[in-house]
């Protein structure tokens, strides 16, 4: 696997080397010691797997605080999805900034969400799944959200949005009250 940076700190694009013969293909998920290389050392304790019936459905933008900060790996294994993360640590010089990739089983991208950076993603086709690990246990205490059509982040979704979450829906807008994660 091939670790890819992205312009937000410990964010990462991980690429799955593939090994194909006349089976089909191989390819590894996780390797400590390759995640050693990007100072990775949390152990993952969570696997989600989260399906999607429609197209332009959007996730998101959630991320957890305090004891339940997490660090992310998702990856989609049908259809494609456009996954972003922004920055919310507020020390960070990229703070409030987002970053996006489309990710799909096809190109077999993973993204590395690091603590302290929400997540959220719109699907791109049909019947969409993705698998996530995580090195926190989803704490109800600790959740937050961010709206994803919030103009302080001005992401740009691929779609016209099919299906959202009341839940997502419900976050409040950015304003001078909010003061990022530590």
């Amino acid at each position: 696997m091939d670790f890819t940076p992205t312009p937000l700190g410990g964010n990462y694009l991980i690429s799955m080397n593939t090994f194909s013969d006349n089976r089909g293909w191989f390819s590894r998920y996780f390797s400590k010691e390759r995640f050693d290389s990007i100072g990775h050392k949390a152990e993952w304790i969570q696997m989600n797997h989260s399906f999607n019936i429609r197209k332009g459905t959007i996730r998101g933008l959630h991320f957890q605080t305090g004891p339940a900060k997490e660090i992310k790996l998702v990856r989609c294994i049908a259809g494609a999805l456009w996954d972003v993360v922004v920055d919310l640590r507020k020390d960070s010089p990229t703070y409030l900034q987002s970053f996006g990739q489309t990710l799909s089983a096809q190109n077999k991208i993973m993204m590395y969400v690091p603590e302290g950076v929400a997540h959220g993603f719109q699907t791109l086709t049909d019947d969409c799944e993705l698998l996530y690990c995580h090195t926190a246990y989803y704490s109800k205490d600790f959740e937050g959200g961010l709206r994803y059509d919030d103009p302080v982040l001005g992401i740009q979704w691929p779609e016209p949005v099919s299906v959202i979450s009341e839940r997502d829906l419900s976050f409040a807008l950015i304003d001078s009250k909010f003061k990022g994660i530590e």
